[in-house]
């Protein structure tokens, strides 16, 4: 049996909470993946797992192992990247969470990364909300921002670039805000993004200021706010992924340009490991490349 393999698919198990998650994961039968679990128990003589009809839970030996298993997993992960040369195959899913603008633009460029690498798989879990990285499995995610979770590894890969846009329709017979304290007396579009929808930050590079407004539609999705700023119906501040075409080709207009939506930094976040299998470094090093190849994402000293 191989010791590292079998620990890997308990401790995947563990992490998904079923045997069929962990084999809808690993990309192989539910019964193999029990078949390995129940050879781990049997060679270290102790049951790790109860196991009912409808649930798992863990044994007081099987919780004592966890750590341990996890030791032994990084060990092995970081002598093979140690030993890997260069060009080695990299193998394995990985699942990326991050906001839907950011899940959009890297949707448009993974097809490249998995030419490169045929045994890679990645899983876009597109969401707004800071997740539960290690409950849930996730091995990276993009936040915007501050970071807060000291207990995370963070890497800041850009800059968000914001509009505050407004269809034609819309403007028609209306004065069009020029400065921040005008947006109180339009009708005004949230996305609720990680936040406080009843405000918008702005700044001219010499100026920070935050308005308070009282939002005619409030979205969770960033698509349905961009819909309904196309069907005219009020102002919003989106993201450059999304109404960049719009503004050039007149479908939208960027509205106050002189002072616009103040940017936030884009990170990307994973547990806190000494060293992180090539699956998900391939994936986390594709990301710093192609957010550093959009202009409107660089750091803002380079604009």
């Amino acid at each position: 049996m191989d010791i590292v393999c079998a620990l890997q698919t308990f401790m995947r198990v563990v992490e998904t909470g079923s045997f069929s998650a962990a084999a809808a994961d690993l990309r192989r039968t539910q019964p193999a993946i029990s078949r390995q679990v129940s050879a781990l128990e049997a060679h270290l003589n102790t049951r790790l797992l109860h196991r009912t009809t409808t649930a798992l839970a863990l044994t007081a030996e099987g919780e004592q192992i966890i750590p341990m298993a996890q030791k032994i997993i990084e060990a092995v992960e970081a002598l093979t990247e140690t030993t890997c040369r260069e060009g080695a195959a990299v193998a394995g899913k990985v699942r990326l969470a991050l906001p839907t603008p950011l899940g959009l633009y890297v949707s448009d460029r993974l097809g490249a990364l998995l030419e490169r690498h045929r045994g890679l798989a990645v899983e876009l879990i597109f969401r707004d909300e800071p997740s539960d990285l290690v409950g849930e499995g996730i091995d990276l995610e993009v936040r915007l921002g501050l970071v807060a979770d000291c207990s995370l590894m963070c890497r800041r890969i850009g800059w968000t670039t914001a509009f505050l846009v407004a269809s034609p329709a819309y403007l028609r017979g209306r004065r069009a805000p020029e400065t921040p304290e005008d947006i109180g007396t339009h009708d005004c579009i949230c996305y609720s993004r990680a936040g406080d929808a009843r405000s918008w930050s702005f700044s001219n590079g010499a100026e920070d200021v935050a308005v308070r407004i009282a939002p005619r539609l409030v979205a969770s999705n960033s698509i349905a706010v961009h819909r309904a700023v196309l069907a005219g119906n009020g102002l919003a501040v989106l993201s450059h992924i999304l109404v960049g075409s719009d503004i050039a080709d007149g479908r939208l207009v960027n509205v106050m340009p002189d002072f616009p939506p103040s940017r936030f930094a884009i990170s990307v976040v994973y547990p806190s490991r000494r060293n992180l299998p090539m699956r998900i470094r391939t994936v986390l090093d594709f990301l710093v490349e192609i957010v550093g190849d959009d202009p409107l994402m660089t750091p803002i000293s380079s604009h």
